[in-house]
């Protein structure tokens, strides 16, 4: 068995903006065979992802602020150190509640599907400062076939 040792300092992580929120790539599929990987998010107040599923796990730690997420009809607002696991196929959505930046943990396992997929639409940015570029109406159709091509599934919104 090999063992690597990865540091973000020096491995320069790659940055996308994406629907409100700064992504950086902290593990890789690459980095980890492809078992998992692990992104941080920087949410704009309000922004988030809209209702979604799919075929592999996800896993948000929320490290500052406060977001809701959505899991199936239920609506849940964490803080800081609060953690949620999503099993494939159980639809969910998240936004940050709170009135400034909020930061957060995403863990997808296996890695590979949503690293990629935000790799293909997010636009790459500087991540520190944290500074949100200006977005306009998000193209739904080109997002909803991109999430396809990666299995992920984007459901319309509903009414919280």
């Amino acid at each position: 068995m090999s063992t690597t040792i990865a540091n973000a300092t020096t491995d320069h992580p790659q940055t996308v903006h994406f629907l409100g929120s700064l992504l950086t790539f902290r593990a890789r599929a690459a980095d980890t065979g492809g078992t998992f990987s692990i992104v941080e998010s920087c949410s704009a107040p309000g922004a988030g992802a809209p209702p979604h599923l799919q075929a592999d796990a996800e896993a948000f730690l929320v490290t500052e602020g406060s977001f809701e997420f959505m899991l199936g009809e239920t609506w849940r607002r964490c803080g800081p150190g609060e953690f949620v696991y999503v099993a494939p196929g159980v639809v969910h959505a998240f936004r940050n509640a709170a009135s400034t930046p909020s930061r957060m943990l995403i863990i997808n396992l296996p890695g590979g599907p949503h690293e990629n997929f935000f790799k293909a639409v997010g636009e790459p940015v500087n991540a520190e400062p944290p500074v949100f570029p200006p977005m306009g109406a998000p193209d739904v159709a080109y997002l909803t076939t991109e999430a396809e091509r990666f299995g992920i599934t984007i459901l319309p919104t509903p009414h919280h």
